[in-house]
C-alpha cells in the first residue's frame, strides 16, 4: 500500500461524518477556512442516522433540571426549522395523562415551562385534550385514558440533515472524503501529519492540517489512541445504545404519541414513511462492539410491551418490520441511569505548547448540532485568525430557500412541471430534496426520461444525483440513509436493485 504525501496544509481536519463533524465542517468553510473532513464509513452511517428523529427541546430532561440545554435546544428549533423546511416539519405529540405515573399538575408544568423558555413562534402552543371529544385521537388508546395533553415539536429526516450540511460544506469549499479511515496522527513542529486510508483503493495518504477535530462519536478514544494521546485524556464518555422498532401504521392521523413508561422512562410512537409507525427509544449502557451495533431481543420486547401499555392493538415481536440502533456518545457526568445522562455537550482543546490543537466533541444531540459548531470554532478562534464570525443562524441548508409555510405551493409548482409526478411522489421528492428537486428531475419529459426504475419510485435519474452529488457508493446508503425507499421496497426489488449497483 502507497503512502502518499501531500503538500496540501488545511486549516482543520474533521475526522467523522456524523452531524457534529458535518456541521462543524459546513460552519468552518463558510468562514472561508480550508477544511477536510474524512468519515470512515458513509455519511451518517453510525449514531446520527439512529435517532428517534426528532428537533425537539427534550420535554423528559426538565425532570432532570437540565433547564439550560432545553432552552438552548428549543431555540435551535426554532433556527433549524427555518433553515431546512423541506427536511424538517411540525409535528403535534398527544401525551396520554398516566395519573400512576406523574401527576397532571407535574406534566402542565412541564409543558408551559417547555412552550415558555425557548423563544417558541412559528409553533402552535400546547392544550390539554378531553379524549372523549377527539375520536381519531383517542380510538387507537386503551379506554382509560381521559385526558392528554398535546404539544408541539419538530420532526427531521436526520441522516439528510446530515448530509446536506456535507454538501454545503463541499459547496463553500471544503473537502469531503467517505470510506476515509484515519489511521494515524502526530504532531510535528507545530502540525499535525494525519494519515487517511481509503477503504475502495486501499491507498494511504498523509495530509497536513494546523487543527485537528475529533467528531467520531463513539469511537472518540480510538482516534485518541490513533493519535498517542489516549493516555493524557480523561475518559468522559458513556455509550449509550438508543434502539427503535418499526411497525405497520398503528393509527390514521398525523399525531406522535408521547407515552410515559412505569420505569420512569418515556417512549415515542411516530408517523413513519407514510405506511408505518416509528417506536423508540430505549436507553441501555453499550459495552459491546461499535462494528455492527443492533437491537437486542429484549429492546425489541421492551418497546413493544411498553408500546401496548397505551394502544388497544398488543405490538407484536412479529409485527416489527425494520429496527435500527445506535450508539449515543453521551458525556460521562456520573449519572447512575442511562437514561439521566446529560445530553450537553463538552469541547476540550487539547494543544502542544500552543500550537497543533485537538479539539474532541463528546456528547450533545441532533438539535443542537449547529450550536456545537458554532461553539467549537469558538474555542479554536486562536488558531484561526482568519476565519470570520458566525454565519450559520440565517443560512438555509441546500434545498431549504423557501418558507415551510410554502412547501404545498412547491409541491404543486413540480407536479405542474413535471406531470409525470403524482402528488405523493412530488411531496416525497420535495421532502427530500427541496428546492434541489428540479435539480433533479431536470429536463425529463416523462417517466422514461428518468431511466429504469427500482420500485417505491426510485429510478436511475434519482441514484445517479445520488451518487454524484451525495458521496452514495452502495444499495444501504441510497435506499436506507439517502431516503427510506427500502422500506416501501418488496426483498426482490432491494435485491435486484443491489445487483444492479454491483
Amino acid at each position: 500500500m502507497l503512502n502518499s504525501p501531500t503538500h496540501e496544509l488545511y486549516d482543520l481536519v474533521v475526522i467523522g461524518g456524523g452531524i457534529n463533524g458535518c456541521g462543524i465542517a459546513r460552519d468552518a468553510a463558510g468562514r472561508g477556512l480550508k477544511v477536510l473532513l474524512a468519515e470512515q464509513g458513509d455519511l451518517a452511517q453510525g449514531t446520527s442516522s439512529a435517532s428517534t428523529k426528532l428537533i425537539h427541546g427534550g420535554l423528559r430532561y426538565l425532570e432532570y433540571y437540565e433547564f439550560r440545554l432545553v432552552r438552548a435546544a428549543l431555540s435551535e428549533r426554532e433556527i433549524l426549522l427555518n433553515n431546512a423546511p423541506h427536511i424538517i416539519w411540525p409535528m403535534r405529540f398527544v401525551l396520554p395523562n398516566n395519573k400512576a405515573i406523574r401527576p397532571a399538575w407535574l406534566v402542565r408544568l412541564g409543558l408551559f415551562l417547555y412552550d415558555h423558555i425557548g423563544g417558541r413562534k412559528q409553533l402552535a402552543p400546547t392544550k390539554t385534550l378531553k379524549l372523549h371529544q377527539h375520536a381519531a385521537l383517542s380510538a387507537p388508546l386503551k379506554d382509560h385514558f381521559e385526558i392528554a395533553f398535546e404539544y408541539s415539536d419538530c420532526w427531521v429526516d436526520d441522516a439528510r440533515l446530515v448530509v446536506l450540511n456535507a454538501l454545503d460544506a463541499a459547496q463553500r469549499g471544503a473537502t469531503i472524503r467517505v470510506h476515509s479511515a484515519c489511521t494515524g496522527a502526530q504532531r510535528q513542529n507545530g502540525i499535525w501529519q494525519i494519515t487517511l486510508h481509503n477503504q475502495k483503493t486501499k491507498q494511504n495518504e498523509t495530509i497536513q492540517a494546523r487543527i485537528l477535530v475529533n467528531a467520531t462519536g463513539p469511537w472518540i478514544d480510538h482516534l485518541l489512541h490513533q493519535a498517542q494521546l489516549l493516555a493524557t485524556q480523561q475518559h468522559n464518555v458513556r455509550l449509550v445504545r438508543g434502539s427503535h422498532i418499526v411497525v405497520p401504521k398503528l393509527y390514521a392521523h398525523d399525531r406522535a404519541y408521547f407515552f410515559q413508561n412505569t420505569d420512569g422512562r418515556i417512549m415515542f410512537a411516530i408517523p413513519y414513511e407514510q405506511a408505518f409507525t416509528l417506536l423508540g427509544t430505549t436507553d441501555v449502557d453499550h459495552q459491546t462492539s461499535l462494528d455492527h451495533v443492533q437491537i437486542t431481543e429484549e429492546e425489541t420486547q421492551y418497546l413493544c410491551d411498553s408500546a401496548s401499555l397505551y394502544f388497544k392493538q398488543p405490538i407484536q415481536r412479529t409485527s416489527v418490520v425494520w429496527s435500527y440502533a445506535g450508539v449515543r456518545p453521551l458525556y460521562d457526568d456520573g449519572a447512575n441511569q442511562a437514561q439521566a445522562a446529560t445530553r450537553e455537550y463538552v469541547l476540550r482543546v487539547d494543544d502542544e505548547q500552543g500550537q497543533a490543537p485537538l479539539l474532541n466533541v463528546f456528547g450533545g444531540k441532533i438539535t443542537t448540532y449547529r450550536r456545537l459548531a458554532e461553539d467549537a470554532l469558538s474555542k479554536l478562534t486562536a488558531w484561526l485568525p482568519t476565519a470570520t464570525p458566525s454565519w450559520t443562524a440565517n443560512a438555509p441548508l441546500p434545498g431549504g430557500e423557501f418558507a415551510f409555510a410554502e412547501q404545498a405551493q412547491l409541491v404543486a409548482q413540480l407536479q405542474n412541471d413535471y406531470p409525470f409526478v403524482d402528488q405523493a411522489w412530488a411531496q416525497s421528492l420535495m421532502r427530500r430534496y427541496g428546492k434541489r428537486a428540479w435539480d433533479l428531475l431536470g429536463d425529463a419529459k416523462s417517466l422514461a426520461d428518468l431511466g429504469q426504475p427500482f420500485g417505491a419510485t426510485l429510478t436511475e435519474r434519482e441514484v445517479d444525483f445520488l451518487r454524484k452529488t451525495e458521496w452514495a457508493r452502495d444499495a444501504e446508503s441510497i435506499l436506507w440513509r439517502r431516503s427510506k425507499l427500502g422500506l416501501q421496497m418488496t426483498a426482490e426489488q432491494r435485491a435486484a436493485f443491489q445487483a444492479w449497483l454491483e
